[in-house]
């Protein structure tokens, strides 16, 4: 039993960002991959009043590679490796709570700077990665984002921590 009734919610009101809106974040250059497309998220999410909001935990990269020492980069793999195997395991949660990738109105994202980078975090990786899960054709609704590089994260081989926030 996972608590959320689905029956006749109020739907979340998804605001997006305008071209006009502020020199920061996607407005910035942000808002495109440099490989090509926009990155799909919001100036901010509106929740109805009584439908309840689930906080996840930060979750991490699940191992890719066995053999790699389990405190390495190798172990989890590169920036875009570990931001889509985040989001995996994010939506494993959801799914074990009755809810999907459609229910997150607000991600917050930590990510290290990556030393094959010299130190810099690989916004193109993450960005990769993210836009695979949402704003797709398969997964259409976009969340609020804020993204940070940090010292470190737990495990010295973790490059990407994701927390987030949904509507049940």
């Amino acid at each position: 039993m996972n608590g959320f009734e689905r029956a006749t919610r109020e739907p979340v009101r998804r605001h997006d960002f305008d071209d006009g809106d502020h020199a920061q974040g996607p407005q910035s250059g942000d808002r495109l991959l440099s490989s090509g497309g926009v990155l799909p998220f919001l100036v901010g999410a509106t929740v109805p009043a009584g439908r309840p909001l689930l906080l996840l935990s930060g979750h991490t990269p699940p191992v890719i590679d066995r053999d790699a020492p389990a405190d390495s980069i190798a172990a989890f793999g590169d920036t875009h490796a570990q931001t889509d195997g985040c989001l995996r395991e994010l939506e494993r949660s959801l799914r074990r709570l009755g809810l999907d990738m459609g229910d997150l109105v607000q991600l917050r994202v930590y990510v290290v700077g990556d030393p094959a980078l010299g130190g810099r975090m690989d916004n193109e990786g993450f960005s990769r990665a993210y836009a695979r899960w949402f704003g797709t054709p398969e997964q259409p609704h976009r969340v609020a984002r804020t993204r940070v590089q940090v010292v470190g994260l737990v495990n010295p081989g973790w490059l990407v921590e994701i927390e987030a926030i949904a509507a049940a």
